[in-house]
C-alpha cells in the first residue's frame, strides 16, 4: 500500500524506519521529511501544514494511508480536512481529529477532561487576561514551586516552574497581560507542583480498543546532571527500569482506560497515540500533560523495540479491529542520545557540515534537523541527529549510543555524556 508520512524530525525518521520495514508498504511518501528520511522513502516537498497541498498528492498517488507525526497539523485539523472531502474521507488518517487534539492543544481542555472523568493530576485553575487579579491571589493560596503553563501550543516552552511567590506574580502578568507566550498564553494553567520522577506512557488506539507501547523516559535539560535550559528533549531511553509491571497496572487501570472510557463518553472519536506524561511518586501515577502523538526522541527509543509489523497494527486502527492484531515488544532496552548544533536551545547555526556517519555500524541513526544539500548533509535545525542503541541492557546500550554519539561531527557538536545513568542502579 502507498502511505503518506507527514513531519520533518527525529520522530518522522524513527517511523520512516519502522514503516519501511513492512512487507504492507509498497510505497512511502514524507512529507517534508529531511536528510535521513529518503533511506526509507521518497521526501516531498510540502509543508505539514499545507492541507490542500497534502489533499492534492494523496489522491494523485493514490494513499491508502496517513501518519501524521507533529502535533500542529493534528491541532490544526488535517484529520478533519480529509474527512470533511469527498475525495479525501476515505483515506484512513492515524491522528486525532481538532476536538480530540485539544488533550495536547488546550492545557485547560485537558485539565478539565482529567477532573471530569476522575483522572490523578495536579490541582489547578485556569485565568485570562480578565482574570488576572483572581490568577494573583491564587497563588498566594498554594504552595511552591507552582507551575505556570500557557493554555496553547508554544513549542514546548509554555510551562515555566517558579519556587518564588514574586517570581510566580511577574511571570503569570508577563504570560497574560504582556502575551509572553503570544496567543498560547491567552489563557494560563495555575498548576500545583508533582513530585517524583518523571516518564511517559504511549498508548495507540482504534477509539475502542488500545495497545500500551513501550515506556520511555526522555531527558529536557541541556546540561549533564539534569542542568541548564530545558530543550526539546536530549535523549531517552526505554524500557524505563521504575515502572514496573505493578506501577504499569495502576497507570493502565488509573489513568489509560479512564482516558479511553472518557473520550467516548464525551463523543471523541480518538484514533491514532497518545502520549500520556507521567509522574510517579512513591509508585502512585498522575499525569503531567497529554500529546496527541509520539514524542521525540522517545519515539527513538520505542519504535524499534515493538517487533509486530508496525504498519499492520496503523490498520488496526484505521480499521478499528486493533484489539485482533498481534503486538510484541523486545525484552532489550533502547538508549537515544540526541546531537545538538552548538548554542541550542538559544540562538545556533544552520548550514554545518555533517560528516562521520558512515563511522556508525552499532546504533541507528535518526535525522532530525539536517538537510541535503548539493549532496552534503548539513544542519538544518536545533536537535540534528538522534543516536539510537539497542542491546541487551540499559548500561550497553548507553555506552554504545554515546560511544557513536561521539564517532560522528559537525561544527558545534553537543550532547550529553550522562543519558540514562541515573536509572543504572535500579
Amino acid at each position: 500500500m502507498n502511505i503518506l508520512l507527514i513531519g520533518s524530525g527525529g520522530r518522522e525518521s524513527a517511523f520512516a524506519y519502522k514503516i519501511s520495514q513492512s512487507p504492507l508498504a509498497s510505497q512511502l511518501f514524507i512529507a517534508p521529511g529531511n536528510a535521513g528520511t529518503g533511506a526509507y522513502g521518497k521526501n516531498i516537498d510540502i509543508k505539514a501544514t499545507d492541507f490542500e497541498a497534502l489533499g492534492s498528492f494523496a489522491l494523485e498517488h493514490h494513499i491508502e494511508l496517513v501518519v501524521v507525526g507533529p502535533e500542529e497539523p493534528l491541532v490544526k485539523g488535517i484529520h478533519d480536512f480529509f474527512l470533511e472531502n469527498e475525495q479525501l474521507r476515505n483515506i484512513p488518517v492515524i491522528g486525532p481529529t481538532a476536538e480530540g487534539a485539544q488533550l495536547e492543544g488546550s492545557k485547560d481542555f485537558s485539565k478539565q477532561f482529567m477532573q471530569r472523568h476522575g483522572i490523578p493530576t495536579a490541582a489547578s485553575r485556569s485565568f485570562t487576561k480578565d482574570t488576572l487579579e483572581e490568577g494573583l491571589q491564587y497563588l498566594e493560596t498554594r504552595s511552591l514551586p507552582i507551575v505556570l503553563k500557557a493554555d496553547g501550543l508554544a513549542a514546548g516552552k509554555g510551562v515555566l516552574i517558579c519556587s518564588d511567590l514574586s517570581e510566580a506574580k511577574a511571570e503569570l502578568r508577563a504570560m497574560l497581560a504582556e502575551a509572553k507566550f503570544g496567543q498560547a498564553s491567552n489563557k494560563v494553567v495555575i498548576e500545583d507542583f508533582l513530585k517524583g520522577i518523571e516518564l511517559s506512557v504511549f498508548v495507540l488506539t482504534d477509539g475502542k480498543d488500545y495497545k500500551i507501547l513501550p515506556s520511555a523516559k526522555d531527558y529536557k535539560r541541556i546540561g549533564e546532571g539534569d542542568t541548564g535550559l530545558n530543550t526539546g528533549g536530549m535523549g531517552s531511553v526505554s524500557p524505563v527500569p521504575f515502572a514496573d509491571a505493578a506501577f504499569l497496572s495502576k497507570v493502565e487501570n488509573q489513568i489509560i482506560k479512564p482516558t479511553i472510557d472518557g473520550l467516548r463518553k464525551d463523543n471523541i472519536h480518538y484514533k491514532g497515540f497518545i502520549f500520556i506524561g507521567l509522574m510517579n511518586d512513591n509508585g502512585n501515577p498522575s499525569v503531567v500533560e497529554y500529546n496527541v502523538r509520539m514524542g521525540d526522541p522517545e519515539t527513538e527509543s520505542v519504535l524499534i523495540r515493538i517487533e509486530s509489523d508496525f504498519v499492520d497494527l496503523l490498520l488496526g486502527v484505521a480499521e478499528e479491529n486493533l484489539a485482533s492484531k498481534t503486538f510484541h515488544v523486545s525484552e532489550k532496552t533502547a538508549a537515544t542520545v540526541m546531537l545538538v548544533s552548538g548554542g541550542y536551545p538559544g540562538k545556533y547555526e544552520n548550514g554545518k557540515v555533517i560528516s562521520g556517519l558512515e563511522n556508525v555500524k552499532e546504533s541507528l541513526l535518526f535525522h532530525a534537523g539536517t538537510a541535503l544539500i548539493n549532496e552534503e548533509v548539513q544542519t538544518a535545525g536545533g536537535r540534528v541527529l538522534a543516536v539510537t542503541a539497542l542491546k541487551d541492557n540499559l548500561l550497553e546500550a548507553l555506552q554504545q549510543a554515546t560511544a557513536d554519539a561521539g564517532r560522528i561531527y559537525f561544527e558545534g557538536k553537543n550532547f550529553r555524556r550522562d543519558i540514562g545513568f541515573d536509572l543504572i542502579n535500579y
